[in-house]
């Protein structure tokens, strides 16, 4: 059950924009992230939901989309996010929470998934956009996590020796994800 939602937890970038996603639901996830680990307890993740279609629409344009599809600019209108969740450090609390990050956005899109939302985290973020969303200096911008009612498939490939970690769409658009195989990433202990 929790292998099955892994599985379905991928990065979805084309959504069915008319489908909303209600604050209920996003702070539902947020609650996943509240609860999720950090570094000395000292919690320096603050976030910011945008469910409004004109903010949407404001914030779009700031962020980048698919650095291996560089051809690919992003969802057309129809396939944008519903929704966006800005992931902040509160600098006067620390400096740094990458640890942090990585174990409260996994949370959220684990929770995304099991609302039937998909989501794509973005590092690719316009320097404006702090501007754009009327900041106070003790935030900083981390992550952008993009979510919505998926529109595309996702599929995982398994990756050989040689084979190229770059994520690829088909002639159907279908997104494929390289991932290493199970014994491609245990290293065997050797005693001496």
């Amino acid at each position: 059950m929790l292998f099955d939602l892994i599985l379905k937890t991928r990065s979805y970038r084309r959504f069915y924009q008319s489908e909303p996603i209600a604050m209920e639901d996003l702070h539902h996830l947020i609650e996943y992230a509240r609860f999720a680990g950090s570094a000395r307890n000292v919690q320096p993740l603050k976030y910011m939901l945008i469910n409004n279609p004109e903010m949407n629409a404001a914030i779009f344009p700031q962020l980048g989309w698919a650095g291996y599809l560089p051809e690919w600019r992003g969802p057309v209108e129809g396939e944008r996010p519903a929704a966006y969740i800005i992931c902040l450090l509160d600098r006067r609390i620390c400096e740094e929470a990458d640890c942090d990050l990585g174990i409260a956005t996994q949370n959220i899109l684990l929770g995304a998934t099991e609302l039937g939302l998909g989501g794509c985290r973005i590092a690719s973020i316009s320097p404006k956009l702090h501007a754009l969303l009327n900041l106070p200096d003790w935030a900083r911008i981390l992550l952008v996590i993009a979510l919505g009612k998926p529109k595309e498939k996702v599929v995982v490939d398994t990756m050989f020796e040689g084979d190229s970690c770059r994520y690829w769409r088909d002639a159907e658009q279908v997104h494929h994800v390289p991932k290493r195989g199970l014994l491609d990433i245990i290293l065997t202990y050797n005693p001496l």
